[in-house]
């Protein structure tokens, strides 16, 4: 018996190796078929698994949504102009796992930090303002935990989050800055651990030894790549680190954020799946979101947007303050600075910043937070001329006390 090449199966071909017969060929075509189904079967199922999984990690804050929504006409409005206001909140509970062991759970909490991160309509930056919990200001009335409602309050900032959870710390920014928060992320202590355990650990330098008892950190002076437990305590540590304040703690942490930026963006974490995946499973369940958040498809929208932003570009700065006159352990803002920082963020115009030694010596150029370059005095022709709010500039930047994520190097 012949092929239609009129060669004899299993004969060899001149000058050629011996092909299979035609049965086996094709038995064996249908063999790597199937293999290849399974494989793209299998591929697709594990793919749909993880898929499901991290989208399963988020924890919607529906109540959070509920109780804006019942406050909705005296929100700030939506500017439409593309740009987003994240606020990102840091629990102190020892609910929960991995958190007892910070204290007796009271059955309360307080937001030990706060930032309020602006993205622009066009993703060539971030800013990333911290909000200090020591912070005097109003607190509007709250739904609590057990169904009643608190008064509307002159306290401190973080009492909010006690109060009112998310719902009431969004509204007291609002209140607070003009600016509407679109969505809002919350942290706990365990939380933190996992997401910095999961690229790797973040590298600070010390230029003294720190043992603080209280935030469980005990380092000699030099460089550290921080994990788990130790960055938790290098972020909270207040006592041993510094002068004790605790704006000295934000500049830490916005150090920490600084270093973790330039770490994920430096070491493929975002263009590799192999190193994605632990990162977005330990974000995924480590957070609780708005709605609009609460997806895998969210965060990923989210993540995309910013992840081509050069570290030069990330911003963090300290609404500027200053010690409260009745109690110096409490803070007050410095006006007009704060709201002249307030109006760039709400009008999506940029800003810039820079260290202290590298501020003006103005004599009246003291107090932390202070701008360097002057805004225009009477912006009243920018708005005839319809500027404000629109992206455009009609004077000099403003600057601000802060640093970016390229300044984080360790040195």
């Amino acid at each position: 018996m012949t092929d239609r090449a009129g060669i004899p199966d299993g004969a060899e071909p001149a000058g050629g190796s011996p092909k299979p017969p035609a049965g086996r060929r094709r038995r064996m075509l249908r063999w790597i078929g199937l293999g290849l189904a399974l494989l793209v079967l299998t591929g697709t199922a594990v793919g749909w698994w993880l898929y499901v999984k991290l989208d399963g990690n988020i924890t919607a804050d529906a109540s959070a949504a509920a109780e804006l929504e019942r406050y909705e006409r005296e929100r700030p409005a939506h500017l439409g102009t593309g740009a987003q206001n994240i606020l990102l909140i840091g629990s102190d509970t020892r609910a929960g796992k991995g958190n007892s062991g910070y204290g007796q759970d009271r059955g309360t909490q307080r937001s030990d930090t706060t930032i309020l991160l602006h993205l622009p309509k066009d993703r060539g930056s971030a800013t990333a303002v911290s909000i200090p919990r020591d912070l005097m200001t109003d607190v509007p009335s709250c739904l609590k935990p057990d169904g009643s409602r608190t008064g509307e309050r002159f306290v401190q900032f973080n009492w909010a989050f006690e109060w009112g959870g998310a719902a009431c710390t969004i509204r007291t920014v609002e209140k607070l800055t003009g600016i509407r928060i679109d969505h809002h992320m919350v942290v706990d202590f365990g939380g933190f651990k996992r997401m910095v355990d999961a690229v790797g650990g973040v590298e600070v330098c010390l230029k003294e030894p720190v043992d603080d008892t209280e935030a469980r950190l005990r380092l000699t002076a030099g460089r550290h790549l921080l994990r788990g437990e130790q960055a938790l305590g290098f972020v909270r540590a207040r006592q041993s680190l510094g002068n004790g304040s605790d704006t000295q703690r934000m500049q830490r942490q916005q150090q920490f954020l600084g270093s973790l930026v330039k770490k994920v963006q430096g070491n493929g974490v975002l263009l590799n799946p192999a190193r994605l995946y632990p990162v977005l499973d330990a974000a995924t369940s480590s957070v609780t979101t708005d709605p609009g958040l609460a997806s895998l498809r969210g965060l990923y929208e989210l993540v995309r947007s910013v992840r081509d932003i050069p570290t030069e570009e990330v911003k963090f700065l300290t609404v500027p303050r200053r010690p409260y006159p009745s109690n110096p352990n409490r803070d007050e803002l410095v006006e007009p600075d704060a709201d002249r920082l307030f109006r760039q963020l709400r009008e999506d115009r940029p800003l810039t910043v820079a260290p202290p030694e590298q501020e003006s010596d103005r004599e009246d150029a003291q107090e932390p937070g202070e701008r360097t370059d002057a805004q225009p005095e009477d912006e009243s022709a920018a708005e005839a001329d319809g500027k404000i709010g629109t992206g455009a500039t009609p004077g000099p930047v403003p600057t601000f006390t802060g640093t970016t994520a390229g300044q984080a190097d360790c040195r």
